[in-house]
């Protein structure tokens, strides 16, 4: 039987490139000259825009997204904290990588699956969804309503299509 997983997944080489070309843009721009705003990325799961306004760390965070977009990471799965004071009049933010599938969206996904009518089965195995099904067509069907459908707020990909 035809069957994928479906992940969320974050490529962290792509993330690492993002943020170095965003950092670029940031330092070539013309209203950023003799600032001091960068973008620090921990290795793992946290990103933070340090700048001396809240303007700039807005302004930042919108490059890193369009440099995101370009290298085809999924917006869905950076959530942007607050901007917070950090002293000597710089502020700071925290932006958190998510990549998996916990317990509960997958709890979500799977009564999704369930609803739609579509002779699939779908079963959550550690952080990933493995989905079955007589025939392709209905697999590729799942995928694109899961990828549309409001309630499901993270970056889907296909693994595995066997």
């Amino acid at each position: 039987m035809p069957s994928f997983d479906l992940v969320s997944s974050l490529d962290i080489g792509e993330m690492k490139n993002a943020i170095k070309m965003a950092q670029k843009v940031i330092n070539g721009r013309y209203d950023f000259k003799g600032s001091d705003c960068e973008i620090i990325f921990n290795g793992s799961d946290k990103v933070e825009i340090k700048g001396e306004t809240e303007y700039r760390l807005k302004v930042a965070l919108s490059i890193l997204y369009q440099n995101m977009g370009k290298r085809g990471l999924g917006l869905k799965c950076v959530d942007a904290k607050d901007v917070l004071p950090s002293g000597n009049n710089n502020y700071k933010q925290t932006i958190l990588l998510n990549s998996g599938i916990d317990k509960e969206k997958g709890g979500i996904i799977n009564k999704i699956i369930k609803k739609s009518g579509l002779k699939v089965s779908s079963q959550y195995l550690d952080e990933k969804i493995r989905i079955t099904g007589k025939k392709i067509d209905d697999l590729q069907s799942v995928f694109k309503m899961l990828q549309g459908h409001k309630d499901v707020d993270i970056d889907l990909r296909m693994e595995n299509m066997k």
